[in-house]
């Protein structure tokens, strides 16, 4: 264990730490949960998965609790996998590293894992600290959150026996998330023939770099970079200019992260290449000037790489790209509910594109189902204007904001004790499980809480470690203040 692990609370930061030791990619959340088995085991905790491999551990309530309600505290155990261009960090197989920053703590070169890392360590300080004082628990442990929530879409109805979910997976303390977008996505897949590169031609690599990412629903609103967008940008130039052919375009790696880099390979005539720089030169300084103060450490060069044998047409990467560039990105409407929230929106999240086929995946949220349903249909009709073939991923529900909450209620008043304020009630523009949770049991009675993580999603994933502390109390004092069940 290092440093970290004793910082407190260490039933936090011990316990997240075995979580960095275990890597968790989505759909690969195996070896996590079998490490919360064997915990769960050592214990004496009763403990399930459901046909979508979720994992509940039933805690038993603490003498003099045995009348209390029971809560479901909620997190999943999955996490988005990103790494700067330049790290050889394997997530199928190497540990986060963390590092201490001040008052914050971030990974080398990765995503840090915070989300839902510590909600879930949280989860795991029940089984190992003693004298907690609680009512009975059901801890829910849910899979794949990050690639679609498919493990709460999964969720097994009528097993789990508790009225109160407490899910801990909002990012901002001093908040209450009592609502949340839906969301949906979809590929667009373009087949298209290379054709021979003749001679006469050269070869450059553009390497779009440096762009912060972020969450492609709570970030979207900070006119952040998007690297397809952009790269999509600089290549109509190249390609309607100067005759440039798409060899390759590797950009984005999550459907809910806005893209920070992108990778194209093209091919042009060689004596277009001083022209094709100076477009690149003025490019960037026109990106510098539009986007330098939220992006101050965007990048675009080129180099010269070996001359491919095939590349596109020019009449297909012409077509291809201005799909590309024609497609919804960014916020589409404010809500006109919830002054300052996102309503709709859509994340242009990853291209990729080589030997005879390109697949553009696009992630659509909205608070209403049919706005979100309505923006996809916008990014098909683009797509389908140059044949390409569309599918349309599950989409999964909304929460709407319950106003006769009980357990909110209960929030605020233990919030207003601890803390001497009320909390900000908040409805994110994020796909919670909670949306999808209250459709399977839609007499939980639900709230979302978390310490304060930034940057989730990406390389820059950091989480506020005094914030870690004051959640973990705030938690306690909420599981002690649950009322008498009927």
């Amino acid at each position: 264990m290092n440093e970290i692990s004793k910082i407190a609370p260490v039933a936090i930061w011990e316990n997240f730490q075995k979580l960095c030791d275990t890597p968790r990619p989505s759909t690969k959340e195996e070896a996590v949960l079998q490490l919360l088995e064997k915990m769960a085991d050592a214990k004496g905790f009763a403990h399930f998965r459901d046909s979508g491999s979720n994992l509940v551990i039933s805690i038993p309530a603490k003498p003099g609790f045995e009348n209390r309600k029971m809560v479901i505290l909620q997190a999943h155990v999955d996490m988005v996998t990103q790494a700067n261009s330049g790290s050889t960090h394997n997530f199928d197989t190497d540990p986060i590293r963390m590092i201490m920053d001040g008052e914050w703590i971030t990974a080398d070169n990765t995503t840090l894992g915070a989300d839902n890392g510590i909600g879930a360590a949280a989860m795991m300080g029940f089984m190992t600290e003693e004298g907690l004082e609680h009512g009975p628990l059901e801890l829910l442990f849910t899979v794949d959150e990050e690639r679609g929530l498919t493990g709460a879409m999964n969720l097994e109805p009528g097993r789990l026996k508790g009225e109160i979910l407490l899910n801990l997976d909002t990012e901002d303390e001093y908040e209450l998330c009592v609502g949340c977008a839906g969301g949906g996505d979809l590929v667009a897949s373009f087949a298209y023939t290379p054709e021979a590169v003749e001679g006469g031609q050269v070869a450059r690599e553009i390497a779009l770099t440096g762009l912060k990412g972020g969450h492609s629903g709570i970030d979207i609103i900070l006119g952040l970079g998007n690297a397809n967008k952009l790269m999509a940008r600089f290549l109509r130039t190249a390609i309607r200019d100067l005759g440039a052919r798409i060899v390759t375009i590797n950009a984005g790696t999550a459907r809910n992260a806005i893209p920070r880099e992108s990778f194209a390979t093209v091919v042009l005539p060689s004596d277009k290449v001083s022209a094709f720089d100076g477009a690149l030169s003025a490019f960037a300084a026109e990106v510098k000037d539009e986007i330098g103060a939220i992006e101050p450490n965007f990048a675009i060069a080129a180099k010269d790489v070996a001359l491919p044998a095939k590349a596109m047409s020019v009449a297909d990467s012409k077509r291809f790209n201005n799909a590309v560039v024609g497609a919804p990105n960014g916020v589409h409407a404010m809500s006109t509910s919830v002054e300052g929230v996102v309503e709709t929106s859509i994340n242009l999240a990853i291209i990729k594109l080589a030997d005879g086929k390109a697949d553009v995946t696009l992630s659509a949220r909205s608070s209403i189902n049919s706005a979100r349903d309505a923006l996809r249909e916008v990014a098909t009709s683009v797509f389908e204007n140059i044949a390409a073939t569309v599918k349309w991923g599950d989409a999964y529900p909304g929460w709407k904001p319950n106003a006769d909450s009980e357990v909110v209620n209960m929030m605020k008043a233990v919030h207003r004790d601890m803390f001497g304020k009320d909390p900000e009630i908040r409805v994110i523009h994020a796909g919670l499980e909670c949306g999808v949770l209250g459709a399977k049991y839609p007499h939980w009675d639900m709230v979302s809480f978390g310490p304060t993580i930034k940057r989730a999603h990406s390389p820059d994933e950091c989480v506020h470690v005094p914030s870690v502390l004051r959640f973990w109390d705030y938690l306690l004092a909420a599981l002690k203040a649950v009322p008498v069940k009927n």
